[in-house]
């Protein structure tokens, strides 16, 4: 059964439970908003990155999880 899906060509936010389209500058101050909400909260924020990316992107998730969000729930595919 194919699905036919239509590409998005802007961000979009949520505004009262409903999602509406904004420029990118409004869009990275929502996402900025949402991680600093919980940041330094060790238990309210996970990281899962994945196995087949780089190094340098695995240490740069595991760096901003530990330092920026104050968190040391990481994990990654690497078990699976």
């Amino acid at each position: 059964m194919a699905r036919n899906y239509a590409r998005l060509t802007q961000p979009l936010v949520r505004d009262a439970g409903e999602l509406r389209p904004a420029s990118w500058d409004e869009a990275l101050e929502v996402a900025a908003a949402g991680f600093a909400r919980y940041q330094g909260q060790p238990h309210a924020f996970g990281m899962f990155s994945c196995s087949k990316a780089s190094n340098e992107v695995n240490y740069l998730a595991q760096k901003f999880t530990r330092q920026v969000m104050g968190s040391n729930n990481i994990d990654s595919c690497n078990r699976t």
